[in-house]
């Protein structure tokens, strides 16, 4: 009875295709199928047309400087997105206490901080650092500019999963004569770390993607030594565009694939760790 309620409810949200309507999606996927084939095709085509898989263009990776560019590029990737990484989440933590605070001024300061650097898009945001103050230390202009724009984000992440823990939680502790700061540090952040870490990795992988900005002010990280070695020209070859896209975009792929991993690890684990105290308080 139950279960026949469920399915009358169900189908007034929802109606089950029928035989035509399932044969009519069938037909628009097959449809966009060979349409983004299509496209392939067409991007494949041109390309070839213009000499852009001639194995010719494959040389300069056989060269040790070459390759000791990409790997110096890889490096000064991973160190801005490194301390970019590091610094957005210290500042996502401090201005997410600050907009959770009691304190009126405190928390509207933070709150206007953390609205504007959202609202600030990233790159104008890296340029004028760079202009400003950095012009011969094109690194820290990339690296302050992601700490700002990714720290507002991660404070915004951080509030969030701090509001959904249920208000009780936080009621009880205060019954019990707990101050702000312990319930705050041992009773809302704990439990809302689970629900917000997916988010909070997610943030780092845009992170990761966005060191690759650098290349506009002339910061040597990997898309800007790619950028290097494509502008070479390869005799009558022409220039190595594609070669070189084949080369960087999988490590950058490999690389936000890898972090997603870790957070996936990171997740199960912590899942794993609430099961086994949840069992032993039964």
């Amino acid at each position: 009875m139950l279960q026949r309620q469920r399915q009358g409810s169900a189908s007034v949200l929802y109606d089950i295709p029928g035989p035509r309507t399932r044969t009519r999606y069938r037909l628009f996927g097959v449809l966009a199928l060979l349409g983004i084939a299509g496209l392939l095709w067409y991007a494949v085509s041109a390309l070839a047309d213009n000499g852009q898989f001639d194995a010719d263009l494959w040389d300069p990776f056989q060269y040790n400087f070459v390759q000791q560019m990409i790997v110096d590029g890889l490096l000064s990737t991973l160190k801005a997105f490194g301390l970019a990484g590091a610094f957005s989440l210290a500042l996502g933590a401090l201005l997410a206490s600050g907009t959770l605070s009691d304190h009126g001024p405190v928390r509207w300061v933070c709150t206007a901080i953390v609205q504007f650097f959202r609202a600030m898009p990233l790159l104008i945001l890296i340029v004028a650092l760079y202009y400003a103050f950095f012009a011969k230390d094109p690194m820290w202009a990339l690296v302050l500019g992601l700490t700002l724009y990714n720290g507002s984000v991660q404070a915004e992440i951080i509030r969030s999963g701090v509001n959904a823990v249920p208000r009780g939680q936080g009621e009880a502790a205060y019954a019990l004569g707990m101050r702000k700061t312990q319930v705050m540090s041992t009773i809302l952040v704990p439990q809302a770390v689970r629900s917000m870490l997916p988010s909070m990795i997610g943030q780092l992988v845009v992170t990761l993607k966005d060191t690759s900005l650098g290349y506009i002010i002339t910061y040597n990280e990997l898309l800007f030594m790619g950028k290097k070695i494509a502008s070479q020209p390869m005799n009558a070859a022409g220039f190595p565009y594609i070669p070189v896209v084949l080369v960087i975009a999988p490590i950058y792929i490999a690389l936000c694939l890898l972090l997603t991993a870790l957070a996936r690890w990171i997740e199960a684990r912590g899942r794993r760790g609430a099961n086994r105290r949840t069992s032993a308080a039964a």
